[in-house]
Protein backbone atom coordinates (compact mmCIF):
# COMPACT_ATOMS: atom_id res chain seq x y z
CA UNK A 1 0.00 0.00 0.00
CA UNK A 2 2.61 2.91 1.12
CA UNK A 3 5.75 2.73 0.08
CA UNK A 4 6.68 3.92 3.80
CA UNK A 5 5.64 2.40 7.00
CA UNK A 6 4.05 4.61 8.91
CA UNK A 7 2.93 5.28 12.69
CA UNK A 8 0.08 7.72 13.29
CA UNK A 9 -0.05 9.18 9.91
CA UNK A 10 -2.73 11.56 9.61
CA UNK A 11 -1.15 13.15 6.03
CA UNK A 12 -2.47 10.43 3.74
CA UNK A 13 -6.41 9.79 2.34
CA UNK A 14 -7.01 6.58 4.20
CA UNK A 15 -5.88 2.65 2.69
CA UNK A 16 -3.55 5.22 0.50
CA UNK A 17 -0.32 6.53 -0.30
CA UNK A 18 -1.40 9.51 -1.67
CA UNK A 19 -0.99 12.74 0.65
CA UNK A 20 -3.78 14.76 1.49
CA UNK A 21 -3.66 17.60 -0.55
CA UNK A 22 -5.37 20.65 -1.14
CA UNK A 23 -6.63 20.14 -4.54
CA UNK A 24 -8.07 16.79 -3.31
CA UNK A 25 -5.88 15.05 -6.35
CA UNK A 26 -5.93 11.01 -5.11
CA UNK A 27 -4.07 9.88 -8.87
CA UNK A 28 -0.63 9.54 -7.17
CA UNK A 29 1.10 10.42 -11.25
CA UNK A 30 -1.22 13.71 -11.58
CA UNK A 31 0.29 14.48 -7.85
CA UNK A 32 3.74 13.82 -8.91
CA UNK A 33 3.32 15.83 -12.00
CA UNK A 34 2.15 18.55 -10.03
CA UNK A 35 4.77 18.48 -7.83
CA UNK A 36 7.58 18.46 -10.94
CA UNK A 37 6.30 21.69 -12.15
CA UNK A 38 6.03 23.23 -8.39
CA UNK A 39 9.87 22.26 -7.62
CA UNK A 40 10.72 23.40 -11.29
CA UNK A 41 9.13 26.77 -10.67
CA UNK A 42 10.55 26.95 -7.10
CA UNK A 43 14.04 26.20 -8.07
CA UNK A 44 13.64 29.06 -10.99
CA UNK A 45 12.16 31.58 -7.85
CA UNK A 46 15.14 30.75 -5.60
CA UNK A 47 17.72 30.80 -8.02
CA UNK A 48 17.02 33.99 -9.44
CA UNK A 49 17.38 35.21 -5.19
CA UNK A 50 20.69 33.32 -5.09
CA UNK A 51 23.71 35.85 -4.19
CA UNK A 52 27.20 35.44 -1.98
CA UNK A 53 24.81 36.41 1.38
CA UNK A 54 22.36 33.60 1.32
CA UNK A 55 22.56 31.59 4.46
CA UNK A 56 21.96 28.22 3.98
CA UNK A 57 20.39 27.38 7.41
CA UNK A 58 17.79 25.23 8.92
CA UNK A 59 15.26 28.06 8.12
CA UNK A 60 16.12 28.42 4.55
CA UNK A 61 15.92 24.62 4.32
CA UNK A 62 12.43 24.58 5.62
CA UNK A 63 10.96 27.40 3.95
CA UNK A 64 12.30 25.79 0.68
CA UNK A 65 10.09 23.18 1.25
CA UNK A 66 6.96 25.40 2.54
CA UNK A 67 7.30 28.09 -0.84
CA UNK A 68 7.28 25.88 -3.55
CA UNK A 69 4.50 23.22 -1.93
CA UNK A 70 2.42 25.42 0.50
CA UNK A 71 -0.08 25.81 -2.46
CA UNK A 72 -0.20 22.02 -2.27
CA UNK A 73 0.12 21.10 0.89
CA UNK A 74 -0.92 22.16 4.70
CA UNK A 75 2.30 21.12 5.81
CA UNK A 76 4.47 22.39 3.70
CA UNK A 77 7.68 23.25 5.49
CA UNK A 78 6.76 21.87 8.29
CA UNK A 79 8.89 18.69 10.15
CA UNK A 80 7.01 15.53 11.02
CA UNK A 81 5.87 14.42 14.43
CA UNK A 82 6.07 10.40 14.03
CA UNK A 83 8.04 7.68 12.77
CA UNK A 84 8.46 6.68 9.50
CA UNK A 85 10.63 3.82 7.78
CA UNK A 86 11.07 2.76 3.96
CA UNK A 87 11.29 -0.97 3.67
CA UNK A 88 14.16 -1.50 6.14
CA UNK A 89 15.44 1.60 6.68
CA UNK A 90 14.25 3.56 9.97
CA UNK A 91 14.34 7.39 9.66
CA UNK A 92 15.26 9.44 12.43
CA UNK A 93 12.23 9.46 15.26
CA UNK A 94 9.81 12.18 15.03
CA UNK A 95 10.19 12.89 18.72
CA UNK A 96 14.00 13.71 17.83
CA UNK A 97 13.40 15.43 14.30
CA UNK A 98 13.73 19.13 15.89
CA UNK A 99 17.07 18.44 17.61
CA UNK A 100 18.80 16.28 15.37
CA UNK A 101 17.94 18.88 12.95
CA UNK A 102 19.38 21.73 14.91
CA UNK A 103 22.17 19.27 15.40
CA UNK A 104 22.83 18.93 11.90
CA UNK A 105 22.38 22.48 10.42
CA UNK A 106 24.68 23.98 13.82
CA UNK A 107 27.74 21.73 12.72
CA UNK A 108 27.23 23.06 9.21
CA UNK A 109 27.28 26.58 10.52
CA UNK A 110 30.98 25.65 12.39
CA UNK A 111 32.00 24.61 9.16
CA UNK A 112 31.34 28.12 7.74
CA UNK A 113 28.37 26.64 5.47
CA UNK A 114 31.74 25.15 3.53
CA UNK A 115 32.14 28.89 1.98
CA UNK A 116 36.01 28.82 2.14
CA UNK A 117 36.22 25.08 0.81
CA UNK A 118 38.17 25.37 -2.03
CA UNK A 119 38.97 21.88 -3.03
CA UNK A 120 36.45 19.96 -5.42
CA UNK A 121 36.92 16.87 -3.69
CA UNK A 122 36.67 18.27 0.13
CA UNK A 123 33.55 19.75 -0.73
CA UNK A 124 31.63 16.68 -2.42
CA UNK A 125 32.84 14.99 0.41
CA UNK A 126 31.36 17.67 3.10
CA UNK A 127 28.12 17.88 0.89
CA UNK A 128 27.90 14.40 0.49
CA UNK A 129 28.10 13.94 4.43
CA UNK A 130 25.50 16.49 5.28
CA UNK A 131 23.23 15.22 2.19
CA UNK A 132 23.16 12.18 4.32
CA UNK A 133 22.49 13.17 7.28
CA UNK A 134 19.32 15.21 6.14
CA UNK A 135 18.38 12.06 4.14
CA UNK A 136 18.61 10.02 7.26
CA UNK A 137 16.51 12.62 9.40
CA UNK A 138 14.05 12.65 6.91
CA UNK A 139 11.85 15.26 8.33
CA UNK A 140 9.65 15.98 6.19
CA UNK A 141 6.01 13.84 5.70
CA UNK A 142 7.18 13.94 1.91
CA UNK A 143 9.33 15.39 -0.77
CA UNK A 144 12.33 14.90 1.49
CA UNK A 145 14.93 14.21 -1.21
CA UNK A 146 13.89 16.22 -4.02
CA UNK A 147 14.15 19.29 -1.44
CA UNK A 148 17.77 17.80 -0.40
CA UNK A 149 18.65 17.84 -3.62
CA UNK A 150 17.57 20.91 -4.49
CA UNK A 151 18.72 22.37 -1.68
CA UNK A 152 22.50 21.19 -2.28
CA UNK A 153 22.14 22.14 -6.18
CA UNK A 154 21.60 25.82 -5.27
CA UNK A 155 24.25 25.68 -2.25
CA UNK A 156 27.02 24.77 -5.25
CA UNK A 157 25.74 27.31 -7.22
CA UNK A 158 27.13 29.93 -4.69
CA UNK A 159 30.66 28.49 -5.02
CA UNK A 160 33.28 29.67 -7.43
CA UNK A 161 35.01 26.07 -6.93
CA UNK A 162 37.05 25.96 -10.09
Amino acid sequence: MSKYQLTASKIYYPNSNIPINKLNIKDKNILHEIEAELLIEGMEIFISKLDENTKFDENYYKNLHKQIFISLYEWAGVYRDFDMAKKDTLFCKGLYIQNESKKIFTKLKQDNFLKFITDKKELAQKIAYYQCELIALHPFYEINGRIIRLFFFKFILTFGVE
